[in-house]
């Protein structure tokens, strides 16, 4: 069953070597799985030719919006198996997901789309301001007098967290987890032990978004008061990290990977 890998190997992520990931991921899954890669742009002439797409390390869909739109839409109209799922509650279907989430009282960093109803959120020094359908910190801004469209923009108490943390999961199942102990430097990451509270956290994110199959990464901050809260729930195309981990974490997630996508396939 071929599979056709969707990876941007050109993309110049900060602090990250996107293309290392893939072939190195590739280079693994090609030992149990046959798979092509292919950039975003050559997915819908592509993907009639192969089982299933995995979509990788494709970079910010906003750098080809039209054309994901256009692979989207091809892959819902053919009924083409696609690995994370397209039904994702996640990134992959915007930040709206972080207003649901505030209004459910989840624990996620406090969220509003209209500056107007600035009230709403815990008063603070600075908020941070974003497109809605930004990404990879594009446009993120600091500022005290919070300003945009209603719709258009997130804005968000800046919170003053002690490190931020990541977790990573292939399906329901929990993996590994990565933190940056300098919150000035994001990508610095090392190996982090999660408490059983840490992971309980992780595992609710991973639940609300009710994906069978595919890879997920919730990112949360720890807060002031020593709560975690969700920055985000990454469910479209989450760099993981991989060459920061042990051989034997590396051997571990690429196995639950495989056995993901066998099982997908089947």
């Amino acid at each position: 069953m071929p599979l056709l890998y969707v990876t941007d190997l050109a993309y110049p992520a900060r602090g990250r070597r996107y293309c290392d990931e893939d072939i190195f991921l590739t280079s693994r899954l090609r030992e149990h799985l046959p798979l092509a890669l292919c950039h975003p742009r050559d997915a819908v002439a592509l993907m009639p030719g192969f089982d299933a797409v995995v979509v990788r390390n494709s970079g910010p869909v906003l750098h080809y919006q039209e054309a994901y739109d256009a692979f989207r839409a091809a892959a819902l109209a053919a009924g083409t198996r696609v690995y994370n799922p397209l039904c994702g509650r996640g990134d992959m279907a915007g930040k709206q997901y972080l207003l649901d989430l505030t209004a459910a009282g989840y624990p996620v960093i406090p969220t509003i789309d209209d500056p107007a109803r600035l009230a709403e959120l815990p008063r603070a020094a600075e908020y941070a301001v974003k497109p809605k359908q930004g990404a990879d910190s594009i446009g993120l801004v600091f500022t005290a007098d919070p300003q945009g469209p209603a719709g258009e923009v997130l804005v968000q108490p800046r919170v003053d967290f002690a490190y931020e943390v990541s977790f990573y999961f292939v399906d329901d199942a929990f993996q590994y987890a990565l933190y940056a102990p300098d919150p000035a430097r994001r990508w610095e990451l090392v190996p982090y032990e999660p408490t059983a509270a840490d992971l309980d956290f992780a595992r609710a994110f991973i639940a609300w978004n009710t994906l069978d199959h595919g890879i997920q990464r919730v990112d949360a901050c720890r807060a002031p008061s020593g709560e975690l809260l969700l920055v985000e729930l990454e469910d479209l195309n989450p760099y993981l990290s991989l060459d920061l981990l042990p051989p034997a974490v590396q051997d571990a997630f690429v196995t639950a990977l495989t056995a993901s996508l066998r099982s997908f396939l089947h």
